[in-house]
């Protein structure tokens, strides 16, 4: 296990935009929840007008950082399971997912240059993934993109609450409709992820165009 990092002064709306990946904004209902505002300035970093609005006085591991960010939705979460039953939960967090990744695609597709299969798993070779995730690029040519996920951040804070069934259904699963999203003639194919209890996530990206 790599060794852990503070989270370096940054703006809230860069670490968002540049750390966290796409498919892990719809657990807790993407931006507006996060923290950031998607246009003008970040209203977290704006000049502080009340005592609520000063920093925290001490600084969060990534670890300690996703572990808060996703408590409250995962205690949420096991409420309503035993209230709806463990199939409704989960069908609804996946059709939730799936919609919003569908959008992030899109939305995605309309800031990007184009909606080639090479821009889109540029995505993936942002070296500031290495924060969140330990993974190795597997194969890249013109038809294939895969990805080899050894440790994920977002499956560790899950399965340490014991709830990697609600993290693959509002994380993990949302990452089929990102692609679609982005342009539909990209397909995901995977068959292992952390989330599940595997021991990698196995995503293998390929053009069908």
């Amino acid at each position: 296990m790599s060794k852990l990092k503070t989270i370096p002064e940054i703006s809230r709306r860069q670490f968002f935009t540049r750390v966290m990946p796409a498919c892990a904004l719809t657990c807790l209902g993407t931006g507006k929840i996060l923290g950031f505002s998607p246009r003008g300035r970040d209203p977290l970093i704006q000049e502080t007008k009340h005592k609520f609005d000063n920093p925290f006085d001490r600084p969060l591991t990534y670890r300690q950082f996703f572990s808060v960010r996703y408590g409250e939705f995962i205690q949420l979460a096991k409420a309503l399971e035993k209230e709806m039953g463990q199939e409704k939960l989960l069908d609804f967090l996946k059709r939730k997912t799936q919609a919003q990744l569908i959008n992030v695609g899109q939305q995605q597709a309309k800031r990007s240059p184009d909606t080639s299969f090479q821009t889109y798993v540029k995505t993936f070779k942002d070296p500031n993934y290495d924060k969140t995730l330990t993974m190795q690029i597997v194969e890249d040519t013109d038809k294939a993109f895969e990805l080899k996920v050894t440790e994920c951040i977002w499956a560790s804070v899950f399965l340490q609450a014991k709830a990697g069934d609600i993290g693959y259904a509002a994380v993990c699963y949302g990452d089929y409709a990102w692609a679609e999203g982005f342009n539909p003639k990209i397909k995901l194919i995977r068959d292992k992820t952390l989330m599940q209890g595997q021991d990698c996530c196995n995503h293998r990206y390929v053009w069908e165009g």
